[in-house]
Order: C-alpha cells, then sequence, then structure tokens
C-alpha cells in the first residue's frame, strides 16, 4: 500500500533525486524551455517555482537561500535573481507551463514534455522560432 507516500523517486537514492532536481532546476533557469519527461517535469514544477518566488525579492538572504538550493551555482542564481525574479514581479504564481509533446521518446517510449517559463525573453522566443 502506498499510504502517505507524495514522493515519486524515479527508482534512485535520496541523493540522486537532489541532484536531478537541481539539475533540472539550473537548466530550466539557465535556458528558460527544456525538455524532459512528463512526470519529472510534474514533481519538480513546485521546486522550480518556490526558487522563482524567493527571487521576486533581492536580498542577501534569499540569495543565500537559493545558492544552497542550487548547489553553489553562482551564474544560475545570479540569474535567477538579476533576470528571471524581475520579470515575474507581479505575477502571483504559475511562473512555468508544461506542454506534453505528441510523439513519445524514442528510446524507451516515455512520454515527452517541453517545460519551460511562461513569461520568456524575446531572445529566446528568436531563437525558438528560428529552429
Amino acid at each position: 500500500m502506498r499510504h502517505r507516500v507524495k514522493t515519486n523517486n524515479f527508482s534512485r537514492t535520496g541523493a540522486h533525486r537532489k541532484a536531478l532536481a537541481r539539475n533540472l532546476v539550473a537548466a530550466l533557469i539557465e535556458h528558460e524551455r527544456i525538455e524532459t519527461t512528463v512526470a519529472k517535469a510534474k514533481t519538480h514544477r513546485p521546486f522550480a517555482e518556490k526558487l522563482i518566488t524567493l527571487a521576486k525579492e533581492k536580498n542577501l538572504h534569499n540569495f543565500r537561500r537559493a545558492l544552497a538550493i542550487l548547489g553553489n551555482d553562482r551564474k544560475t542564481t545570479t540569474k535567477l535573481f538579476d533576470v528571471i525574479g524581475p520579470r515575474f514581479k507581479e505575477r502571483p504564481g504559475g511562473y512555468t507551463r508544461i506542454l506534453k509533446l505528441a510523439k513519445p521518446r524514442l528510446g524507451d517510449n516515455a512520454p515527452v514534455a517541453i517545460w519551460e517559463l511562461v513569461e520568456r525573453s524575446e531572445e529566446e522566443v528568436k531563437v525558438d522560432l528560428e529552429d
């Protein structure tokens, strides 16, 4: 029975799940749009949303909290606070969207989704349109 079991462990150890979450959210912040499985996107969406909420108010305490959560990735944390946080200043929540793709992943037939920030920068949109 699965009573009171809320986490999807993806058949990984706790440390591996933590590293997976850090890497997925760091990639989302860096690229503002990533392609991953639907299950991973849905599971890690609250993690990303909480970091963006933290970045809406730029102070040293919030910066250090985000830095600790992202595993001392200063480049990503700086982008989070300098670019993404101010962009979502007036938005009360719902910073990311998950778009399910029609075709599953070729290797293992896993359902794939695009996980992106709702309000992306103009440069990112232009690059996606060119591809």
